[in-house]
């Protein structure tokens, strides 16, 4: 039997404009792919793990010791934020999208009884579990999350920070002041947020736990090293109760990075073979975002995403998102319905936008490590093509002003 030898991958460059892994940056390409042939307990490797813990803190604005990250991509740090949730433990969850939706699945899975796993493994409907769901498009509130808690009175309560899934930032003082009220521990999916907004955790001391991902605000690799940050509250209640993970347990993860009994410690007392190239492109990834600031890169996405929204409002659209990172609109009316079929041409060409994945469908476009005026006006100019493309009304010389009186520039750039 003969076996098909496949011609080498040839993948092309696409901008990717959608909610997120957005365009690696290139110095950290470059400092992947530049790394020496290291085995993980190499020396240098070593001290970059350690020099990407300190560096974590600060851009998490955080004095938590258990501040590291988890190998793999976002998922990977959320699963080990939400295995310190025990079957039967008390848990509100609020959803206000798609990528909220698969989280408070996530805390479904893990505070199911056995029972509630046999009857449903795939979808456990957990008795201890309440999922809050809002609308699509609309905001989680602080008076959402008193309400709840108050009537629930939970151990645990989530919400995402950023829901991608809709474009919406929800009220996260407003979440972590009505955890502190209530007693509750709050978790956090800051897997859209860290790294593009300028925010301190300390900040917020009813939330307990933190996770976001290393392909989004910190242009990273996405399977890299995805960060995560916990007070020591979480930490006594995990020794408490213990987790139902080895790999994803927050304690043993967190003696991998050097962290024992809430101390730095010399060396790592837990075994994970990790990458030296992986460790060389995260590490290069937090000291660009510390050496441009947050302060610069948050004010700098909400510049951008200010001229990308009214651009596309200008060509008929109607925006109904408020994240800095990303615009999620309607379709000019006399197209409404042909969104898939716009993404799909725009993809095509490698222009990487993105539909909501969730009713009502929606056009995504993401601005992750696009900040500069070619960038945009190139978003700009692809995304009025498509739009004229399937018969709608583009004017392109209104367009062209606009970006002329934000950038000086044209949407020929």
């Amino acid at each position: 039997m003969t076996f098909q030898i496949y011609p080498t991958l040839e993948i092309p460059e696409t901008l990717a404009a959608g909610p997120g892994p957005g365009n690696t940056d290139a110095r950290v390409l470059h400092a992947f792919a530049n790394a020496g042939v290291a085995d993980h307990m190499q020396g240098d490797v070593l001290r970059g793990m350690i020099e990407c813990k300190h560096m974590l803190r600060k851009i998490w604005g955080t004095d938590n010791t258990y501040t590291f990250a988890v190998a793999g991509t976002g998922w990977s740090a959320l699963d080990t934020m939400f295995s310190a949730v025990m079957p039967g433990d008390k848990v509100v969850a609020f959803t206000n999208g798609t990528f909220s939706g698969i989280d408070a699945l996530t805390l479904r899975i893990k505070a199911a009884t056995p029972e509630e796993h046999a009857a449903n493994p795939l979808d456990p409907i957990a008795a201890s579990v309440t999922v809050i769901e809002i609308p699509h498009g609309q905001p989680v509130t602080g008076e959402m999350v008193e309400v709840a808690l108050a009537e629930h009175k939970p151990k645990w309560a989530f919400m995402a920070h950023w829901e991608t899934g809709s474009g919406r930032v929800n009220d996260v003082q407003g979440f972590s002041d009505e955890c502190e009220n209530h007693g509750t521990m709050g978790l956090i999916d800051a897997v859209s947020s860290l790294g593009v907004a300028d925010f301190r955790i300390d900040d917020f001391p009813g939330i307990a736990g933190w996770a976001s991902c290393p392909q989004k605000g910190l242009c990273c690799l996405p399977l890299t090293y995805a960060p995560v940050s916990f007070t020591d509250a979480f930490i006594e209640a995990l020794k408490t109760t213990g987790a139902y993970s080895y790999v994803h347990n927050p304690i043993f993860e967190a003696r991998h990075w050097g962290i024992v009994d809430g101390q730095d410690v010399e060396k790592g007392t837990y075994h994970r073979t990790h990458s030296g190239y992986a460790v060389a492109a995260f590490h290069e990834s937090l000291r660009l975002t510390l050496q441009e600031g947050l302060a610069k890169r948050a004010h700098s996405y909400k510049t951008h995403e200010a001229v990308l929204r009214d651009a596309v409002t200008a060509m008929g659209c109607d925006v109904t998102s408020d994240m800095p990172s990303l615009v999620v609109l309607n379709l000019p009316t006399e197209l409404a319905g042909r969104e898939m079929e716009l993404v799909q041409n725009c993809r095509a060409r490698g222009f990487g936008i993105w539909p909501t994945l969730s009713a009502p469908v929606q056009v995504r476009i993401g601005i992750l490590n696009q900040l500069n005026h070619q960038s945009i006006s190139r978003i700009v100019k692809l995304f009025g093509e498509a739009i004229r493309e399937l018969g709608g009304t583009v004017d392109f010389e209104a367009i062209e002003a606009l970006l002329e009186s934000r950038y000086g520039t044209s949407i020929a750039a």
